[in-house]
């Protein structure tokens, strides 16, 4: 394989549908939306700079740099939520009462079959259409299972940090005649 056949950045063009390589962003709910967001940088600046320049260009090929730059953008602040989602799961987890956390892992896992059984009936449609809607299910359930694992994990941490009052050994006693 000759080297120079290999496309440079320079030669390759990049498109809206290059925002679309990887998972989408994650949704995030709205009880723990302000904690999550905090001090994350949204690429809402990046952005506006990447529709001015289309609104102006018309065409995506004039605005490369735009693109790429929201692109890693986007990547950052997507893996800086994934992550930030699933440790505020494992917190709640630890620090709500019990059945409040078990609750929210049960509607956590009604969500998880939800979003199978709507990937299962996204993959009958077909085109353009049926791929967005096939990644866009695809990457919440992801993240869905991940933030019900990281609730599952504090609970069970929560479980291993308080001993059982069952579990409390009996003292001897001892008996003197």
């Amino acid at each position: 394989m000759d080297v120079d056949s290999q496309p440079t950045m320079e030669e390759t063009i990049l498109v809206g549908d290059d925002l679309m390589m990887g998972p989408p962003s994650p949704l995030i709910p709205p009880e723990i939306a302000s904690h999550v967001l905090e001090g994350v940088d949204l690429c809402d600046g990046i952005l506006r700079n990447l529709f001015l320049c289309l609104q102006i260009n018309d065409i995506e090929p004039f605005c490369q740099e735009e693109i790429a730059l929201y692109r890693q953008c986007a990547e950052k602040r997507d893996r800086e939520l994934r992550q930030r989602l699933q440790d505020s799961e494992q917190k709640l987890g630890l620090s709500m009462p019990l059945d409040g956390a078990k609750e929210r892992a049960s509607q956590l896992e009604s969500e998880v079959t939800s979003l199978e059984r709507r990937l299962i009936l996204a993959s009958g449609v077909e085109g353009m259409e049926g791929f967005r809607q096939r990644w866009s299910l695809h990457g919440r359930l992801t993240d869905t299972k991940r933030r019900l694992e990281a609730l599952k994990q504090g609970i069970d941490d929560r479980k291993k940090d308080k001993p059982d009052t069952v579990e409390v050994s009996t003292k001897k006693r001892w008996f003197f005649w």
